[in-house]
């Protein structure tokens, strides 16, 4: 049974990344180089942002009263990102559409073997059957959704032929999906949020800004 959950988890955390690379015509390419380069770019990306964390705000020195202003911090830093996702885009040859698959793709292929490989293989592993990793899962797929939705917009922000009108738009979705783990940790501070229910308000914000972000890429193309 438990073998059987920790199959369940590896392939619904990562079907949906050989899928989207399978189907969207970066295979027929030959893209993986580029989608591990992208990949690498963002384990450089989080190195920099682990060095001023470490260098500008001291786990040590922050208490516990001032925990909610530490996550506001840190995704803060998290800015950084859209730079790194930037660059990417830009050393990427090709259109439009391709550059924003590698990117998505390497970027949330990256962050899902970083961030969860290592929770999965332990704990999905376990003796015991727990929801949270299928959660755990179900959020890398979100993760997917989020990146490429990141990598469109900042693509659409840095084209000269994008209307200026809707600049504004497009960066007022960037910062606001910069800010979803700020807002997700005090719903879950203040409020008691969690489990499914943090999940699915999580879902709700990317599909959203995923929403927007194929609307606006659609004018382009």
């Amino acid at each position: 049974m438990t073998f059987h959950h920790f199959v369940n988890c590896f392939a619904l955390a990562y079907a949906p990344y050989y899928l989207t690379y399978k189907y969207s015509g970066l295979y027929d390419y030959r893209a993986i180089w580029k989608c591990v380069q992208a990949g690498l770019f963002y384990i450089l990306t989080q190195l920099i942002k682990m060095l001023i964390l470490a260098t500008f705000f001291p786990s040590a020195d922050i208490s516990e009263s001032s925990s909610a202003l530490e996550a506001v911090l840190r995704n803060t830093l998290d800015l950084i990102d859209f730079g790194g996702v930037y660059y990417v885009l830009n050393r990427i040859p090709g259109k439009g559409p391709g550059k924003v698959l590698v990117t998505g793709v390497g970027w949330g292929a990256a962050e899902l073997f970083l961030n969860r490989f290592v929770l999965l293989w332990v704990g999905a592993r376990g003796m015991e059957f727990d929801w949270k990793y299928l959660q755990l899962s179900f959020d890398a797929n979100l993760s997917l959704v989020y990146f490429l939705s990141i990598a469109a917009l900042v693509w659409l922000y840095s084209r000269n032929d994008f209307p200026s009108n809707l600049l504004p738009l497009v960066c007022i979705f960037l910062v606001g999906a910069n800010y979803i783990p700020t807002f997700l940790d005090m719903l879950t501070r203040f409020f008691g949020v969690s489990g499914v229910l943090l999940l699915g308000i999580k879902t709700v914000m990317v599909m959203a800004v995923a929403a927007v972000s194929t609307v606006m890429f659609s004018v382009l193309n």
